[in-house]
């Protein structure tokens, strides 16, 4: 796909789109851009001459816009922005409902997200802004709270005003409408955004005015779900998610720039991890995940060689199941799979566990592979992302069943 010709100053960005698993793109583009595109993580810009550069992913999914171009990366199997977030959403939160992750799907990633948080912010703020009490440190010539004795005495030894005290007020300025105003300011930086959905980011920031805003690179604060802010909790878990995954700034030369960037076979494996704990805590044992486990033994501690799979279920302080995630495996049947299954047999191995269940993302049957020569099976479990979020957690519910019906299995047959 060879570049087009120079843009006016007024023509909309070119949105160009890969799949990850393609092999790129040939396009025009000017050196700005091309560098965003190189440091964003998203996709590598190869110059080959004449203002043309191969474009091609390099494992991440996302979107990244300037004034002049924007790239989305999308993910295998097609999967939306709903699903995306979901598997974002669930990996990094307890507290998790089908529900919190709702989005607009669009075929423009910025829309789609800009449009979901708007729509959630509206539903959140329609009852006005939430209040909270917040803990206030302050010198005053008057008690007011408590007195905080210890900075009393190193910070004013033998004086008796002002006084250092603690209180607390009943205040907008919460973690909650902090966390808001930083995700709706982002988005609203966002160049390209629809006017229309700009101006109701504009509406929803204008009502956290009297809200403190979040330093640049400053950590999120925390915040825990409760009754009094349950009609936050489908924004904030959206708002985090931009917050932590986006960015929106002035690049090289001023120019507007935004990146929303992941790593998919990272988000695959925590959500499989955080969904497979939960549907495990049906069975007796604990589940850990990434445990670290050795598989040589050696003279010096730095010539050994250890294994870290995924998840690992113990009964008694003994492993018994083991478990690894893997993105792509579904994507190529021949190399990369054998490695997978040497990978399984070394886990299998180093724990003395009799098998490994190797989860990949995609359709299929559930297939089970006898490893000559041992007891050792390794049991290939689909998981296919492009289902409702219910039927995926139903699946992880399934292959909990699956292998800990094996474990039983195994202990009947060792009697």
């Amino acid at each position: 796909m060879l570049g087009v010709a120079p843009r006016g100053p007024h023509q909309p960005a070119r949105h160009l789109v890969l799949d990850e698993l393609s092999g790129g793109i040939v396009e025009r583009l000017d050196a700005a851009s091309a560098a965003f595109l190189n440091s964003s993580g998203l996709a590598k810009a190869s110059p080959m001459g004449m203002g043309l550069y191969r474009i091609e992913p390099v494992g991440k999914v996302g979107s990244v816009r300037t004034s002049t171009v924007q790239l989305d990366v999308r993910p295998k199997d097609r999967l939306g922005l709903s699903r995306l977030l979901f598997l974002l959403s669930y990996a990094g939160n307890q507290g998790f409902r089908n529900d919190s992750v709702a989005a607009a799907e669009d075929r423009d990633l910025w829309s789609a997200l800009a449009e979901s948080l708007v729509q959630l912010g509206e539903r959140a703020l329609g009852r006005g802004v939430l209040q909270g009490y917040l803990t206030v440190d302050e010198s005053l010539r008057t008690v007011k709270g408590r007195i905080r004795i210890s900075d009393q005495i190193s910070r004013r030894p033998g004086m008796l005003v002002p006084l250092e005290v603690s209180y607390d007020e009943f205040t907008e300025d919460i973690a909650e409408n902090r966390i808001l105003r930083a995700a709706l300011d982002r988005m609203g930086k966002v160049p390209g955004v629809r006017p229309e959905v700009l101006s109701r980011l504009r509406q929803l920031k204008g009502k956290l005015d009297a809200v403190t805003r979040l330093a640049s690179g400053a950590p999120l604060p925390p915040w825990s779900p409760s009754r009094m802010n349950v009609r936050y909790h489908a924004v904030l878990r959206l708002a985090e998610l931009v917050l932590r995954n986006a960015s929106a700034e002035a690049g090289e030369g001023k120019q507007q720039t935004a990146s929303f960037v992941v790593d998919m076979a990272q988000v695959f494996g925590d959500f499989v991890g955080a969904a497979l704990r939960e549907a495990m805590a049906a069975y007796p044992g604990e589940l850990r995940l990434q445990y670290n486990a050795l598989l040589s033994e050696a003279v010096h501690d730095a010539d050994r060689l250890s294994v870290r799979p995924d998840a690992v279920h113990l009964l008694g302080g003994r492993p018994v199941v083991v478990y690894d995630a893997k993105y792509k495996a579904a994507s190529d049947m021949g190399a990369s799979l054998s490695a997978d299954h040497y990978q399984m047999l070394a886990y299998c191995t180093a724990l003395r566990v009799p098998t490994a269940w190797l989860v990949y993302a995609g359709s299929g049957e559930v297939k089970l592979r006898r490893i000559l020569n041992t007891d050792i099976d390794v049991v290939e479990f689909p998981l296919d992302l492009s289902r409702p979020p219910s039927d995926i957690l139903a699946a992880v519910a399934d292959l909990a069943r699956q292998s800990w019906g094996e474990v039983v299995r195994s202990a009947r047959a060792g009697d």
